[in-house]
């Protein structure tokens, strides 16, 4: 890190152990996420409970290039937390998934979802039917594959969407799904 890490109790006396483990925590992150430039948490006790130990809550800043990340763990009745470190290690498993999803966007690793595949129903028989796709092949499709059941309500024609799968008789429709009038298809 840039600059030290900053560890703040509030309505708490400071805790060696607590501070010792928050800068363990913060230090796996750093080698996780190498450009960490600043490192700030807050940990807290609320005094709410009469019967019972505290809840700790607690927020952590994060500073790295182009983005700040702030997470906070204020579970207002989360018994877990009345164990201080359970709640750092909650706080930090939290900070190191949003490192993670800044870490791939920086890197452009961004998930993308095939579109599915679409054709027209051209052949339909008891338990199974065909359909056909943009380039004039057919693909087999069984009454299993059609979402909900709505194998019963296709007729020839209708308009579908699917997954194409490699079967053991070669291409074949999963997930299909009809597609009504008034939804457009790209």
């Amino acid at each position: 890190m840039q600059l030290p890490i900053q560890i703040t109790f509030r309505k708490m006396a400071p805790s060696p152990a607590v501070e010792a483990h928050i800068r363990e925590r913060a230090a796996d992150l750093e080698r996780f996420f190498g450009r960490i430039m600043a490192c700030r948490v807050v940990v807290e006790a609320s005094t709410r409970r009469q019967r019972q130990g505290n809840i700790y809550h607690l927020r952590i800043d994060l500073t790295v290039p182009g983005r700040e990340i702030v997470v906070r763990r204020d579970p207002p009745e989360h018994h877990a937390h009345e164990d201080i470190l359970v709640a750092v290690r909650d706080a930090f498993d939290a900070a190191r998934r949003q490192l993670e999803d800044h870490a791939r966007a920086v890197r452009g690793d961004v998930k993308s979802h095939e579109t599915p595949d679409h054709g027209r129903v051209v052949r339909l028989f008891p338990d199974y039917g065909f359909i056909r796709v943009n380039d004039g092949s057919e693909v087999y499709m069984h009454r299993n594959a059609v979402v909900g059941d709505g194998f019963d309500r296709l007729v020839e024609g209708d308009e579908v969407r699917f997954v194409l799968q490699e079967g053991e008789m070669g291409p074949q429709a999963s997930t299909v799904v009809p597609i009504g009038k008034h939804h457009l298809v790209p």
